[in-house]
């Protein structure tokens, strides 16, 4: 039974080299030695160590990118009695939507419809009505609104920081 059981261990180990064999896919025309099978799996695995470390410099490089994208885009057209606005960004913008919707408050504009997504970016599409009672939101147009918002989203932004 001793013998039988050297012998499992044995072939177990024969199987692991040919498997590793196949693994670092050796072009050798002989039959390579275990060490040498295990000398080339080990530069493999090097090699390999220092592709991912390069990968994983190139990931955080790009984050960096993310991580100062510029301030959210905003679009306003005029359209019917009122404006549409579209604000997004590629981030999340926590708090954004609180000093967008002040903004358009201080111009006396009423939010009709809005459509609101802040968990993996932000993005917010909004039909905004101005009031009837007060003239001179009646002469609003679409530059006023886009640079009060806009001006919302830098005050947002140095708070942020």
């Amino acid at each position: 039974m001793v013998s039988f059981r050297g012998d499992d261990k044995r072939t177990g180990l024969y199987r692991n080299l040919q498997f590793l064999r196949s693994i670092i896919n050796t072009h050798q025309k002989r039959k390579a030695s275990s060490s040498s099978v295990i000398l080339d799996a080990s530069v493999l695995i090097q090699s390999l160590k220092q592709t991912l470390e390069e990968l994983n410099q190139a990931v955080s490089a790009s984050l960096d990118l993310i991580d100062n994208d510029p301030l959210p885009m905003v679009v306003v057209e005029e359209g019917g009695e009122g404006f549409v606005i579209k604000v997004s960004s590629q981030r999340r913008c926590e708090g954004l939507l609180v000093f967008v919707l002040e903004a358009m408050e201080e111009l006396g504009l009423d939010v009709l419809q809005a459509r609101v997504s802040c968990v993996h970016s932000f993005c917010l599409e909004a039909v905004i009505g101005t009031q009837k009672d007060d003239e001179e939101t009646g002469r609003m147009n679409a530059q006023l609104v886009q640079r009060a918002v806009s001006q919302a989203i830098q005050s947002w932004k140095e708070l942020e920081n």
